[in-house]
């Protein structure tokens, strides 16, 4: 017979996964930043942009946050335990949505394809909502600490279309 976890084990638990699940959260943004560089140098500069376009410095620290509080997130779905159903779909969800996000910038900066990027971005965008709503199931504060994310790729959406407008 399994004793119950004592507070400072489950407190243990939920650090060592969340640390997990940031450390992959910031692999993928990592991964994006190399195929950002890339467009960056040469073509994004000499694109038209919209009045709203963000400093090019800006981007880095937000997306930093932004993996920052999906991979603790993750972290807390995860520490619930792998072996319930609900927790493995939110975290099957949550993979599938991070696989896009890493596509993102591999369309738009490494093959300089903005209407394919606005369209991974899109499908980006419902798997977000989709997750929270998945991640809502198995704890509210995951799902509430998802939401930024969503804002943040929702407004990165926009940016997008508008910048495939413009050129």
């Amino acid at each position: 017979m399994k004793l119950p976890e004592t507070n400072h084990e489950m407190t243990k638990k939920l650090f060592l996964r969340s640390s997990v699940a940031i450390g992959i959260c910031l692999l993928f943004g990592f991964m994006g930043a190399i195929a950002t560089q890339a467009g960056t140098a040469d073509w994004y500069p000499d694109l038209n942009k919209p009045w709203f376009n963000p400093p090019d410095a800006f981007f880095g620290p937000i997306w930093l946050i932004m993996y920052v509080l999906m991979g603790i997130a993750a972290g807390i779905v995860w520490s619930k335990g792998f072996y319930h159903k609900w927790v493995k779909t939110a975290l099957y969800h949550f993979g599938f949505q991070l696989l896009i996000n890493g596509s993102w910038s591999l369309l738009f900066f490494g093959i300089q394809k903005p209407f394919l990027a606005l369209l991974s971005i899109i499908l980006l965008f419902i798997l977000i909502l989709i997750t929270i709503k998945w991640f809502k199931v198995v704890s509210n504060t995951a799902a509430y600490l998802m939401i930024p994310y969503a804002v943040w790729v929702l407004f990165a959406m926009i940016l997008n279309f508008e910048i495939w407008r413009l050129n």
